[in-house]
């Protein structure tokens, strides 16, 4: 049996994926980041994130499904998205 992973896609709709998510992001907040993301293994660790957790193929899809990148885990992408004067 195949594995499949179930990804939020850029219409922000759950979709099976043969492959993992690349990125995490948060429900509530509208950010995404690496899996390794401190700030997110932080929270992991106390219990709330989990229920809000969605995963991304990819950061053009994070994106386009309307989150902004993690100013902790990835600071260059998120000065870039700042700097366009998105809140």
């Amino acid at each position: 049996m195949r594995r499949t992973w179930i990804l939020l896609g850029p219409d922000r709709r759950p979709f099976a994926s043969p492959r993992p998510g690349t990125l995490g992001g948060h429900r509530g907040t509208r950010i995404f980041g690496r899996l390794d993301c401190p700030t997110a293994l932080r929270g992991i660790e106390r219990g709330g994130y989990v229920r809000q957790r969605v995963f991304f193929l990819n950061r053009t899809h994070a994106r386009a499904a309307g989150y902004r990148p993690c100013a902790a885990c990835l600071p260059k992408e998120y000065a870039a998205w700042k700097s366009t004067g998105k809140k």
